[in-house]
This record gives structure tokens, C-alpha cells and sequence, in this order.
């Protein structure tokens, strides 16, 4: 194909977008609107995700070592448990530093009955994170077959809890995600089929004075494609608008950034490249795939 017929198939393309512009207009919505919906779902999906491991992460197993164990042994129990899989992050958290804690969250004069202990009547203890609380009731039952260890406190309920909102969450937002796209597919390309053949003539015509199959596909390709790119770039600004809106009401109210972990959502700009990219293969994609599949029926004369 020439250079100038290829420049003359944009344009028309091009026109094609203006002389048909009501159902452009309404393929660009849709495709709009289908990108929104999958997309905040996606960004919905893996944040809610990110905030329900930072939960997971603050999760803390207290190991209270016998009264009476040596530095030594101390040392070697933090080695066993450093070594123990599933266990992330190991620290130690003296009797004195619990005492001093407890004290500071006294009044003053109840603090004053400290003073008849004769000696620090606090444990020494171990604090861990686990990799994967799933897998809490296995790590601690190890852990509590080990030399000098005296109990483990664990919070195993909470921890049920938060597996079983991570797996409902899990199963939930990919059963959305799937289910909106398929209807996403169906709503584009019915639209676009619409728009086909509301130009049927205009094929048939061209199709009789001896054009090619891929010199009538061309313009409707452009179309798709100028579709694509501009529903592509509108949904990455409301998306952009919406995302650092949430992110900003979440993040700036200190309780709800404590209870709920809302600081572990991703800032938008740490992502934004991912998301365009994307958007504009997605649109590009059901733009052309709509218009062109929907002419292979007018094509046969």
C-alpha cells in the first residue's frame, strides 16, 4: 500500500469518528466506563490486600522465657528462633524494658508500689512476626517445644479472622473483576456492532467498486485505535482524581490510619505508569478488536 493511500485511510478513519459521532461517542463511553469499572476494581482489590498484610504484620507472638535463664541461653533461643521457618522478624524485649512500660502507663502514685518488689517481677521475652499467620498454630507449637521457653502468648483468633477476610476478600474481588470484564466485553462489542452497521451501505459500496477486505478494515482500525487511546486517557485522570482523593480522606484521619492500616495504600504515582499502560492496551485492544471483528459480517458480498 502506498504512503498517500495510508494517509488518506487516517483520515478517514479520523472523519469517520466525527461523521458518526453519536455512536463514537457512545463506544467511547462504554469503553470509558467498562476501563473505570475493572480498573478501580483491580486498584480496590490490591489495596485492601496491602492493608490486611500490614495488619497481619503488627500481629505480634509474645514468647515468655523461664525466670532464671542465663544470657547464654537467652542468645541461643534467639538463634533457635531466628532459624525457625515462618518466623520474619525476632526481637527482644528485656524485663526491665516491660517494667519501665508498665510504669509509664501508671499515674505517678501508683507507681510508687513498685517500690516493694524486691526484685523485677517481669519476664524476659522474645516478640516474632510470622511470614504467613495461616500458619500461626504450627510455628508456635514448634516454638513451644524449645529449651527455656516458658509459654506463648498468641493471638490465634484474631489471626483465624484475618486469614478468613483475606481468603473471602480474595475470592470476592476476582469473581468481580472476572465477571465485569466479561460484561465489559459483551456491552463494547454489541456497541460497536451497532455502530457497524449502521454504515453497512457505506462497506457494501466499497466493497462493490473493488476494495479490498484491508482497505475497508483500515479506517474502522484508526477508528478503534482513536477510541481506545482517548477513553484510555480520560479513565487514567478520573481514575487518578478518584484513586488520590479515598487515598487522601483514608490516610489523613489518624484512627482509621491505626485501626485499619490505611497507610499501607499505595500512592498513586508509585503506580501510575502501570495503570496507563494498562488502560491504553486494554482500550486499544477492545477498540480495535470491536470494530474491526463487527465489519468481517459486512465484508461478505
Amino acid at each position: 500500500m502506498k504512503l498517500s493511500s495510508f494517509n488518506y485511510l487516517m483520515k478517514q478513519g479520523v472523519r469517520g469518528i466525527w461523521k458518526n459521532r453519536l455512536m463514537s461517542f457512545a463506544s467511547f463511553c462504554i469503553m470509558l466506563v467498562s476501563l473505570l469499572m475493572v480498573g478501580l476494581s483491580v486498584l480496590v482489590t490490591i489495596n485492601v490486600n496491602r492493608i490486611i498484610r500490614g495488619i497481619e504484620d503488627k500481629n505480634e507472638v509474645v514468647i515468655v522465657i523461664k525466670d532464671g535463664t542465663d544470657e547464654n541461653a537467652i542468645k541461643t533461643l534467639e538463634a533457635q528462633l531466628k532459624n525457625t521457618d515462618n518466623v520474619m522478624d525476632v526481637s527482644f524485649y528485656s524485663k526491665d524494658q516491660a517494667l519501665n512500660q508498665i510504669k509509664q502507663s501508671m499515674p505517678p502514685e501508683q507507681q510508687n508500689l513498685f517500690l516493694s518488689f524486691k526484685e523485677n517481677p517481669m519476664p524476659d521475652t522474645y516478640r516474632i512476626r510470622l511470614s504467613d499467620i495461616a500458619k500461626m498454630t504450627s510455628t508456635t507449637q514448634q516454638i513451644e517445644s524449645y529449651l527455656n521457653v516458658d509459654s506463648v502468648k498468641k493471638p490465634t483468633e484474631f489471626a483465624d479472622i484475618l486469614v478468613s477476610i483475606r481468603t473471602t476478600a480474595t475470592i470476592i474481588s476476582t469473581a468481580l473483576i472476572i465477571a465485569l470484564a466479561v460484561v465489559c466485553i459483551v456491552i463494547i462489542s454489541n456497541a460497536t456492532r451497532t455502530s457497524v452497521f449502521s454504515r453497512r451501505k457505506e462497506i457494501n459500496i466499497m466493497k462493490f467498486v473493488g476494495a479490498t477486505n484491508t482497505y475497508i478494515r483500515i479506517p474502522f482500525f484508526i477508528e478503534g485505535v482513536t477510541l481506545g487511546v482517548f477513553s484510555s486517557l480520560c479513565a487514567l485522570l478520573i481514575t487518578k482524581f478518584v484513586y488520590d482523593t479515598l487515598q487522601k480522606t483514608l490516610t489523613s484521619n489518624f484512627a482509621m490510619n491505626t485501626l485499619l492500616g490505611t497507610g499501607n495504600i499505595l500512592p498513586f504515582k508509585k503506580i501510575i505508569l502501570y495503570v496507563a499502560f494498562a488502560y491504553l492496551l486494554t482500550g486499544v485492544l477492545l477498540g480495535t478488536f470491536g470494530t474491526v471483528s463487527s465489519t468481517r459480517k459486512h465484508l461478505k458480498v
